[in-house]
């Protein structure tokens, strides 16, 4: 081979051993710290670069996107003196490549370890209750530690959530306990509710029904006293309308005389006066319409001839005479049987009241009469 051609070669090799190593081409989302001789140059945006070939190389690649790390749970003592696991997730994003590379030996780790410390002191502070119902106030009380020592290293913290936080197993079954008795208590106070509803709606239904119960009775009183009124009302103008003459109404007074003593809560009768003058008047209207209704049979022709003559040889007028005081003595007759008929029914029927009632109360009986 020519000894020139071999110069050639090498000095072409090592040119563009020197072209490749100068130029750098760095992906989207990428940043490149350069050092130059030990000492930190620069940092690469992304794109195609040019650095110095053997001087320049490259420290430390960082992905500047968000990213998410998430802790491992870790025990903590909460001011009630309970220790709860709690692990956490964090949100993250470098801003500062230099910063992230030279100000902090490991970032993640020193945030992980900042990220236990802020939460123990937080969690110191607060009972278990409080810390299980109070995740926004622990995630915000975090976000601001963990932002305001990250901001030096280069690092913007973004978000801080809280994934879980696991008490003890037996203070797990008394919160189940706990919980299921307040269950029970609110089921028992909803189930009172529903009958107190049931017996104020069911008071109320029987209100309104005895209400209208009662307006129905009234409505129903107050007709049927109406009704009577009218009955009552037409029969006395009927009775004045035609003039009923004493013989029907000691007739009806007659009728009604026997009902004073049907009731069985009765102690004394009251024989009124009249008794014996009604009877005479319904005897006498009784008498006159026998006399009336009953013509004289037709007399024979020996007993025509009789009586003929002894028309002839008797004064005008006297038969008619001897027929009325007949009638008379039979009405007067008929009235004293009535009123000893009635008087016999009266007592019959104060008789039986007496047995009917206890022996221990006695009866009284008055009778008045004109």
């Amino acid at each position: 081979m020519d000894p020139v051609v071999i110069p050639i070669l090498v000095a072409a090799i090592v040119v563009i051993f020197l072209v490749a190593s100068s130029v750098r081409i760095v992906p989207q989302a990428r940043r490149y710290n350069i050092e130059r001789f030990g000492r930190y140059r620069r940092t690469l945006q992304p794109g195609l670069n040019l650095v110095v070939p053997v001087a320049d190389r490259i420290n430390t690649k960082l992905d500047v996107r968000e990213q998410v790390y998430s802790s491992d749970p870790r025990p903590v003592i909460t001011e009630d003196n309970l220790v709860v696991n709690i692990d956490t997730v964090l949100y993250y994003q470098i801003t500062d490549p230099r910063s992230a590379a030279y100000e902090v030996a490991d970032y993640l780790q020193a945030i992980d370890q900042l990220t236990v410390t802020t939460l123990r002191n937080v969690i110191g502070s607060m009972d278990l209750e409080e810390t299980l119902t109070s995740r926004e106030e622990i995630n915000s009380r975090l976000r601001a530690v963990l932002d305001d020592a990250t901001g030096k290293w280069g690092i913007r913290v973004n978000r801080v959530e809280i994934k879980a936080i696991d008490p003890p197993h037996t203070i797990k079954e008394a919160m189940e306990k706990q919980m299921r008795a307040e269950r029970d208590k609110r089921a028992a106070i909803l189930h009172a509710e529903g009958e107190r509803q049931a017996k104020i709606l069911t008071a109320e239904g029987t209100k309104q029904k005895d209400i209208l119960e009662a307006q129905g009775a009234q409505q129903a009183m107050i007709l049927r006293a109406d009704g009577e009124a009218k009955a009552v009302e037409l029969v006395f103008q009927a009775v004045h309308r035609n003039n009923a003459d004493p013989k029907v109404l000691a007739y009806k007074y007659l009728e009604t005389l026997p009902h004073l003593a049907s009731s069985d809560n009765n102690t004394f009768w009251v024989i009124p006066g009249e008794l014996t003058e009604a009877v005479r008047t319904v005897t006498t209207a009784f008498g006159n319409q026998a006399a009336t209704a009953a013509p004289p049979p037709p007399a024979q022709p020996e007993e025509q001839a009789a009586t003929d003559a002894a028309d002839t040889s008797t004064p005008s007028g006297s038969p008619e005479l001897e027929a009325r005081s007949t009638i008379l003595l039979d009405a007067a007759t008929a009235a004293d049987e009535a009123g000893k008929a009635a008087a016999a029914a009266v007592h019959d029927a104060k008789a039986e009241a007496e047995a009917a009632k206890s022996p221990q109360m006695p009866r009284r009986a008055e009778t008045s009469g004109s």
